[in-house]
């Protein structure tokens, strides 16, 4: 092991070492259901803003994003943009009144006025999916990462580290609870940005901080020219990739405000103002995080060898950071590539965690407690099964990581937001705003949403059939070979999106259920002044 290398492994011994120290203090904190699911409710805006940012700047943006610009230029930025302006959506339609007519989970605002279980069950199972695609792009970054570091092309290492992050992901979790993951959150959050800043600063310095140099450096190193600044390179090429870049952008947009890991965290702050307020500053630190995605992909296309830089470019940041350090074999390369690496790791630790305790919170919370026990397990019971299923989860995502590994981790969470937005928003949004909408309509688009995206994924590109022009390799999951692909698209939100809505529309006008008006008053009233949020909801 070179120098490089031990110093890489330090620092990353380093931050998981802090990372376990904040988990195992948060676990003396964690004494109730409370606690553990919504972090005692104590964050201050500002807190559960950073944290937010926290979930929200995964390993996707900085690696993924990063990557995607650096190999597609302009179309790749688009990533950005979609991410970003899809807070808005969530601000405005979203975090206030979810946070006032919820408790923890978002199947909790949707059985206040229905039938608690057949509810309670599409919620949680659509949940646990989202978190599932997520947690993919988190791993697959995460064994990217270090087989970079370590300087290995063994397959049997990379499938080693993604067992290591599922362990510790479960453990987080376990140990730790909301209060646990939030912190590390926060911590996560202060990194990655001083992290990104000292790179974007570096790389603006190679070219005299001249952004316009910097992108006609870039635009002749990509090969491509002036098409690498112009749309279409990607998305433009014909009319199926055309389609394919507006399912992406409604995906982007609209998924963000039917993300779990991002709900849940609204539960986490005393007042409706509280969750304003932290959408607010996830918003300036996410935007700011953006543009510097901007820098970091440009450079990368304009410093870092394309040989040197993995086929789905998640590699592309972490490389930058070696070469504005001097480049492969100096010190001051290893010291950026050890420290950005270091950030992304503790990136991918804090998102995973998040996913993880999302999914089993609505497990145990939704499932287990609302479907099985009616209500009547106690907080032991339901921290014990949440902990339990925090463990299940993990091996899922690990065992699903492994053949994933060729995708690129941008794409890989505009999956999840395709089926975040499918499934959980159009529930959301009928049950605050449509007086008539009823369980059947809610079950109808839950599942009806669900069940398409994931479907037509399963039959697009992404699993089956995209292969390498050059090389021949397979850019699906599947092997080069295998082609059971009919659906062209490679996002499905264009047809999965309006497809939940309507289900939802339609469950409700054909359902004879009689019509809870009252309850819907009731909510709204919740909704909009936060009275009765602290109470368990029952019927």
């Amino acid at each position: 092991m070179d120098g490089s290398q031990i110093l890489t492994t330090v620092l990353f011994l380093t931050v998981v070492a802090i990372t376990i120290g904040i988990t195992f203090w948060a676990s003396r904190q964690t004494k109730t259901a409370a606690d553990y699911y919504a972090g005692g409710r104590g964050f201050s805006g500002f807190q559960n803003g950073l944290a937010i940012g926290g979930d929200y700047m995964s390993a996707a943006s900085f690696l993924g994003i990063s990557g995607a610009i650096a190999l597609s230029g302009y179309d790749g930025f688009l990533y950005s943009i979609g991410f970003l302006v899809a807070w808005l959506v969530a601000l405005l339609l979203v975090a206030e009144v979810l946070r006032n007519s919820g408790r923890y989970t978002m199947a909790d605002q949707l059985a206040y006025r229905m039938k608690q279980r057949p509810v309670r069950l599409a919620a949680a199972t659509s949940t646990v999916v989202v978190s599932i695609f997520y947690l993919l792009a988190q791993m697959v970054g995460a064994g990217a990462l270090v087989a970079l570091l370590l300087g290995v092309e063994d397959q049997a290492v990379k499938n080693i580290v993604i067992l290591f992050v599922g362990a510790l992901m479960i453990f987080y979790v376990t140990v730790g609870g909301m209060k646990g993951t939030t912190w590390v959150q926060i911590v996560k959050a202060v990194l990655l940005m001083t992290g990104s800043a000292l790179i974007v600063i570096l790389v603006l310095a190679q070219f005299g901080f001249n952004l316009s140099s910097l992108l006609g450096s870039a635009a002749d190193a990509s090969g491509k020219g002036d098409a690498f600044l112009q749309p279409g390179l990607k998305y433009g090429l014909n009319f199926t990739s055309e389609l394919d870049f507006v399912s992406l952008g409604l995906a982007l947009v609209l998924g963000t405000a039917g993300l779990p890991h991002i709900l849940i965290r609204f539960y986490t702050v005393p007042t409706s103002a509280d969750a304003r307020k932290s959408v607010l500053w996830a918003i300036g630190l996410i935007g700011v995080f953006y543009l510097f995605t901007l820098v970091l992909g440009f450079g990368a296309a304009a410093l870092v060898d394309p040989a040197t830089m993995d086929k789905a470019g998640n590699l592309a940041a972490p490389l930058l950071a070696q070469e504005v350090g001097g480049g492969d074999g100096s010190i001051g390369g290893a010291v950026l590539l050890a420290l950005i690496s270091a950030v992304a790791f503790a990136t991918i630790l804090a998102v995973v965690a998040g996913l993880t305790l999302t999914s089993s919170v609505s497990v145990a919370h939704d499932i287990y407690n609302s479907v099985i026990k009616r209500g009547k397990a106690s907080e032991k019971e339901e921290l014990k099964v949440s902990r339990w299923a925090a463990a299940g989860i993990g091996l899922v995502a690990i065992l699903l990581a492994i053949p994933a590994q060729s995708l690129n981790i941008a794409f890989l969470v505009a999956l999840a937001f395709a089926v975040a937005a499918s499934a959980n928003l159009p529930a959301i949004i009928y049950n605050m705003f449509w007086a008539r909408f009823n369980t059947r309509g809610a079950t109808w688009s839950i599942y009806g949403g669900l069940i398409s995206c994931v479907g037509l994924v399963f039959f697009s590109p992404v699993v089956s059939g995209k292969v390498d022009a050059a090389t021949g390799a397979s850019l699906s999951l599947f092997p080069a070979g295998i082609d059971f692909a009919w659906f062209p698209l490679e996002n499905p939100g264009i047809v999965s999106i309006p497809l939940g809505f309507f289900l939802g529309w339609l469950g409700t006008v054909t359902s004879k259920e009689p019509e809870t008006a009252e309850r819907y008053v009731e909510l709204e009233v919740r909704a909009l002044t936060g009275a009765g949020s602290e109470k368990a909801i029952s019927h």
